[in-house]
């Protein structure tokens, strides 16, 4: 999980930080909830989110322009704690003397925005989830197959990358190739990128490291994509039985996701890019409710059942 501060965010969305800038001290942010303190202004802080970035829009701040002086001061003493990350005030509003005071005493950094308040709470709560999502790193190659991302993994030596290279000459996309960083977002989705240091590039043994998007275009990679089916390239092993019809069902686990999985046995002769495409376009239908392999389960068990009835 990467380390978010309010500094982070001041140059990710351009905030001007508008309080004595040598008191203030650069939290770490811990949670991508938004806190509005709508009930904090009219005193209620039982159970005040101090951990959460405060955003003060105008429905708290016309509020607050009816306190007494005194309860003005009240509310902007409690509102900055030691554990407070930041407090942001939306659509270029004047930030009152008292917040200031408030907030230079324990170092909470103010900012100030023109963006409006609804619009500012939701790309903060997308740019924190991204960022605080929990992250893994796996050795693999990941390809955007026809829309789908699918994870390519396996042990060293077996043809990940030489695939990845063929696949990218039938057009598809390359996202990360040897090392691929995943993180786990909102309801078990997975994303995954590769390292900045090798972005863009593949390692083809006996010719080294070449840059995809300078042999084959910008329309030939992508700098993160959605994972949706795993493969697994296995050396071809004579006495294990491989699945004919397609009927079971594996997955790999990937932090607390659990991710469809196949596994495609290796061997001479084997044209593995084309396996995998047609497994990621089979992997849609599936998605749309076609399933071959159930259709013929359906039609053999129909076909078994009409055989009994004859023989009776």
């Amino acid at each position: 999980m990467a380390e978010v501060t309010a500094e982070g965010l001041m140059e990710e969305f351009q905030l001007t930080l508008v309080n004595d800038e040598e008191s203030v001290t650069f939290r770490p942010i811990t949670t991508s909830d938004i806190s509005r303190p709508g009930m904090e202004m009219a005193g209620y802080f039982t159970y005040y989110p101090a951990k959460r970035i405060q955003l003060l829009g105008k429905t708290e701040m016309s509020f607050y322009e009816q306190l007494s002086t005194e309860d003005q001061q009240d509310r902007m003493k409690r509102l900055c704690t030691y554990d407070t990350p930041a407090i942001i005030l939306s659509r270029g509003i004047d930030v009152p003397e008292a917040l200031k005071e408030a907030a230079n005493e324990v170092g909470v950094p103010v900012f100030s925005t023109q963006i409006s308040t609804t619009r500012l709470s939701s790309k903060l709560t997308i740019f924190l989830e991204s960022k605080l999502a929990p992250m893994t790193a796996l050795h693999g190659v990941l390809i955007d197959i026809y829309g789908i991302g699918v994870l390519i993994t396996g042990s060293s030596g077996v043809g990940k990358s030489e695939t990845a290279l063929d696949l990218v000459r039938r057009g598809h996309r390359l996202v990360a190739d040897d090392s691929v960083e995943i993180r786990q977002e909102q309801d078990g989705v997975l994303v995954g990128k590769a390292p900045e240091l090798i972005r863009h590039l593949l390692e083809i043994r006996g010719l080294g490291i070449i840059n995809v998007m300078t042999l084959f275009g910008a329309g030939s990679v992508r700098n993160e994509k959605r994972i949706g089916l795993g493969i697994d390239l296995e050396a071809w092993d004579q006495k294990k039985q491989y699945d004919r019809l397609g009927l079971d069902e594996d997955y790999l686990q990937i932090l607390d996701t659990d991710l469809p999985k196949l596994t495609v046995p290796v061997r001479p002769g084997r044209n593995l890019a084309v396996i995998i495409e047609v497994a990621a376009m089979n992997f849609r239908l599936k998605r749309m409710g076609i399933n071959a392999a159930e259709q013929f389960s359906e039609r053999l068990t129909s076909v078994i059942e009409e055989s009994d009835h004859d023989n009776d």
